[in-house]
């Protein structure tokens, strides 16, 4: 039998076939997570063959995972030589940012960033809670907008709760498996809400102490949206990774460095310290951002290829 895992818990996946049946499956014995040293080798997303234990229970074991076209991960928490696949096989990836309650930085944006174009997965900006902007958030969201506008991400302000918007982003998750990611209490999940009324998805407040969120959601879960999509809610996030990304192809992930890099004097150029570099006058001069060129320098010196960043 085969399915899609719509849901994954641990130890537990509920995968549903394309007869509409849900199947809660475990995985037989122990499998790596095609060859990714993972504490979940099956996630979210995945396409997977499995065994019908139960009929009647609807119980089921996988074995096997069919390949992924991407997957987005991060670094594990408690176990610092693993990663956790969030999803995989996604179309469309939408980035909350907000420029307070809880601040989403530029690093952070930029590390996401390069991780889905490592993927080739499509990113939407969305700047959430446009509707109470002081005059200090909208001077931050706009110098946001400017510099990923530029190179050529689409960048949307949005509200919830006064539903701006919200057509356009309707529109773009038509007929595509997308995921909402970035901090705990940017809105992932009331967007959700009022995107299906019948999911009535858990959220909660922001803390005023430390602007950040709490965790509503826990595990990564996939939703069948009434208007054709299908939507990967993930838990807030503070740290991303990226797997077998060389120093010198980084560069190669920020758009705007690979229309110069072969300005530079030097093939091989990492656009650090080597002289009559390309990239380098370029921020000089204001045309790459000094904000996107200290993301660059941070993901450079990483020597582990992961990234751990604080929600502050």
């Amino acid at each position: 039998m085969r399915g899609i895992v719509y849901k994954s818990t641990g130890n537990l996946y509920l995968v549903h076939t394309d007869s509409n049946e849900i199947y809660k499956c475990n995985i037989k014995g122990k499998f790596r997570s095609l060859g990714i040293k993972s504490t979940n080798p099956v996630a979210v997303g995945d396409q997977v063959n499995f065994q019908i234990i139960s009929k009647e229970d609807f119980t089921g074991v996988i074995s096997k995972i069919e390949n992924r076209k991407n997957y987005i991960i991060r670094k594990s928490v408690k176990l610092s030589k693993y990663s956790h696949i969030i999803a995989s096989n996604i179309d469309c990836c939408f980035l909350f940012v907000t420029p307070s309650n809880p601040l989403t930085s530029p690093i952070f944006i930029d590390r996401i960033l390069v991780a889905t174009k490592s993927f080739g997965i499509e990113t939407v900006i969305l700047f959430n809670k446009i509707d109470i902007y002081s005059k200090k958030d909208v001077k931050y969201i706009n110098n946001l907008k400017k510099i990923y506008s530029k190179i050529g991400y689409l960048c949307l302000d949005i509200s919830v709760i006064k539903e701006i918007n919200i057509d356009k982003i309707i529109e773009i998750m038509k007929n595509k498996i997308s995921i909402f990611t970035g901090h705990s209490g940017v809105g992932k999940s009331s967007l959700l809400n009022l995107l299906d009324h019948s999911l009535n998805i858990k959220t909660a407040e922001v803390s005023e102490q430390n602007e950040q969120g709490r965790h509503t959601t826990t595990y990564a879960e996939m939703y069948d949206l009434n208007f054709g999509a299908r939507i990967i809610d993930s838990p807030g996030i503070k740290g991303f990774g990226l797997i077998d990304i060389e120093k010198n192809e980084l560069g190669g992930y920020f758009s705007e460095f690979r229309l110069l890099q072969d300005d530079c004097k030097f093939n091989n150029c990492l656009h650090e310290n080597e002289p009559k570099c390309a990239v380098k006058q370029a921020v000089n001069n204001g045309i790459i951002s000094k904000s996107r060129y200290k993301s660059y320098l941070s993901l450079l010196v990483d020597e582990d290829k992961s990234f751990r960043i604080d929600n502050k």
